[in-house]
């Protein structure tokens, strides 16, 4: 499967470009990479274009050499559509890429087709979770990425799949290690000082997906449930905690194509 990579700026952004139709853009969480999707890209180019992308700091992409802002990375997603000539596109956003989407939304709307939320929230971080973000960081400085890695994906799986799935837990940590020290401080500072994008979310006329793991041990239903429109679609996956594309890929599956085909009817 190749690779192929863009430069933005200074930084260099890869990416897997797969499949053909209209475009839809796959973007993990914090501390992932394109991997996170593999359950669910070989069922979305049945029909669609499927760009993976990893995010600066993640898998292969570069560690970028200043901090940034969550608009900045949404900045990236949209170079790399415009290099490829992209004009339109879906983004599927989880946790982290949730938050991007929605600033991708916030500045490219005319780029977007429709949008899906996966474990991920509008709402900015309440001070509890500032002060957690801040401990991480502190944590990676005096201790570097592993530790933390190890520490933070556990909590990703509902608590019964964390022995139940050890395969698929232990993949996600091998994953959260290729991220760099700088980066993954970076996402913390980016995630941290984001804003209320609930407005964002609350206006947008595109079809649109909210996901959420009756049993996330990080975001509770009601974050990720933050408004509502005639637009959006709620989806609850039982037995699942923040990665479905994991845990519970069928179901997520299933929610994406439905996404896909009230994109295909409005257009």
């Amino acid at each position: 499967m190749e690779r192929f990579t863009q430069h933005v700026g200074d930084n260099m952004i890869s990416y897997l470009d797969q499949g053909i139709g209209d475009c839809v853009v796959l973007i993990h969480g914090f501390c992932g990479d394109h991997n996170y999707w593999k359950y669910i890209v070989p069922h979305l180019i049945k029909k669609n274009r499927v760009l993976t992308i990893d995010l600066r700091g993640h898998g292969h992409s570069s560690t970028p050499k200043d901090t940034c802002d969550i608009t900045e990375m949404a900045d990236d997603i949209a170079k790399v559509l415009q290099s490829l000539n992209i004009q339109r596109a879906t983004l599927i956003g989880h946790s982290l890429g949730g938050y991007i989407s929605l600033a991708f939304a916030e500045k490219y709307s005319d780029m977007l087709s429709g949008l899906a939320l996966v474990h991920s929230t509008a709402y900015p971080d309440s001070n509890e979770a500032k002060e957690n973000r801040d401990k991480g960081i502190e944590n990676i400085k005096r201790s570097g990425i592993v530790p933390f890695v190890n520490e933070l994906i556990p909590k990703l799986f509902a608590n019964e799949n964390v022995s139940e799935l050890a395969y698929h837990v232990n993949e996600v940590k091998k994953i959260g290690y290729k991220t760099s020290d700088f980066g993954a401080i970076g996402a913390l500072n980016a995630m941290k000082n984001r804003r209320d994008r609930n407005d964002i979310l609350k206006n947008m006329r595109i079809p649109i997906l909210l996901v959420a793991g009756r049993e996330d041990n990080l975001l509770p239903i009601e974050r990720v449930f933050s408004t509502e429109n005639k637009m959006i679609t709620q989806v609850v996956i039982e037995n699942c905690g923040h990665m479905s594309m994991l845990e519970q890929p069928d179901i997520l599956i299933k929610a994406i194509q439905d996404l896909i085909h009230r994109i295909e009817i409005k257009r």
